[in-house]
């Protein structure tokens, strides 16, 4: 048998190093904690793992010993402790675009999610064409220079510095720690999540069928990299996106049903207008609890009108939006907003091969646009009393 040590041998021996200034007993028992983490690790990188690739996924075991340290509230090493020197570190702009490109793919990611979920919108998501390039760009500097390089920057130092701090405080300690400890609860609450945007999306749009799986994927990848990401820290690169955007699609969420709340609180009757908000954010008229997205005006005779202008009591036109049909995907469009009525029926359905709309073997969304009136009215004839002559003297 080879006495020949093993990749993990030969880290965790540079991490002991590392952290030689600690009470023995101290460092054995924070060498415990991590040992099976590094033992499953070097089991899938194969037998012959090298130091190297331990290295690839964890960083140096001098930066590894520095976030063992921090993670358990213990103090920065004393001057002249004995330390083993690292190799000069590379030039810090990839490893900060790699980072800071995460933070903002995040923070995009949020936003888009509270604003898709706050309107019920899923076409809110087009905005991803911004952010996808940014994150793109990060992963690939990410994996071609590794995450050492990133965890060794200045404000990565910070943070961890910060985080020990407040370790050290009894009250955000604890709650650090509480914190800490609902980790495995938060990516099954993440995955949960994720479905449920998927379905109520679905529910209110058709089209958003095409969003779930990306959705049940995203619930998956959640699943498998959260508990993961302490052993890889590359993980991150998942882990932090889908926690952003179930933070804000939460948030969004929250707002909506705020919104929704002091609407059932300020409007009240079955017979009363008022504007609320549809997916554009124009000014929707409600009636009776329902959205009104035509008028029909008719003449004494019953006759309808067939261009008839809306305004209120103080000489303020009833804007609403204006929709047409989207010839290239079928769907509707904004073209607008006046108050001119009626407006054409935007009725969406499908097509098959033949044309045929709405047929048994339609696939192919389709649009088209009804006019005139979709139903006769009859106008109550008002008989008004003749008028009482006035006595003459």
């Amino acid at each position: 048998m080879s006495d020949k040590p093993t990749a993990v041998r030969v880290y965790l021996a540079r991490v002991r190093t590392a952290l030689a200034d600690l009470p023995a007993s101290e460092i054995e028992e924070i060498l415990e904690d991590v040992r099976p983490h590094l033992a499953e690790l070097e089991a899938e990188l194969g037998e012959g793992a090298r130091v190297e690739a331990l290295i690839e996924r964890l960083g140096s075991p001098e930066s590894y010993a520095a976030e063992l340290r921090a993670s358990g509230g213990y103090p920065a090493p004393a001057e002249g402790a004995t330390q083993v020197l690292a190799t000069p570190a590379p030039g810090l702009a990839k490893p900060r675009i790699a980072l800071w490109g995460l933070v903002f793919s995040a923070l995009g990611l949020a936003l888009l999610a509270f604003g898709a979920t706050i309107t019920v919108n899923p076409d809110v998501f087009a905005g991803l064409l911004l952010f996808a390039p940014v994150f793109v760009v990060s992963l690939v500097l990410l994996l071609r220079g590794g995450v050492e390089p990133v965890l060794a920057l200045p404000e990565v130092g910070w943070l961890r510095t910060t985080m020990a701090k407040g370790r050290e405080q009894e009250d955000a300690g604890r709650f650090l720690r509480y914190a800490g400890s609902l980790k495995p609860a938060w990516w099954v609450l993440c995955a949960i999540a994720l479905i449920c945007f998927g379905l109520v999306f679905m529910l209110r749009h058709r089209d958003a069928v095409l969003l779930l799986p990306f959705l049940i994927l995203a619930a998956v990848a959640a699943l498998w990299a959260g508990p993961r990401v302490r052993a890889d820290r590359r993980l991150l690169w998942v882990a932090v996106p889908i926690s952003a955007f179930v933070i804000g699609g939460a948030l969004g969420g929250f707002g909506a049903a705020l919104d929704l709340f002091a609407r059932g609180k300020s409007y009240s009757g079955p017979s009363t207008y008022y504007p609320s908000a549809d997916n554009y954010g124009n000014d929707q008229l409600t009636y009776g609890g329902r959205d009104v997205d035509n008028v029909y005006a008719f003449d004494a005779d019953g006759k309808p009108l067939t261009e008839v202008y809306l305004y209120d009591e103080e000489g303020r036109p009833l804007t609403l939006t204006r929709y047409a049909c989207e010839r290239s995907t079928g769907g509707k469009q904004k073209i607008g907003e006046d108050n001119r009525f009626p407006r054409p029926k935007i009725e969406q359905g499908v097509t098959d091969d033949q044309g045929s709309y709405n047929g048994y073997n339609g696939y192919r969304g389709a649009c088209r646009e009804l006019a005139g009136v979709p139903f006769s009215a009859a106008i109550p004839k008002v008989s008004v009393p003749p008028a009482t002559p006035t006595p003459t003297r």
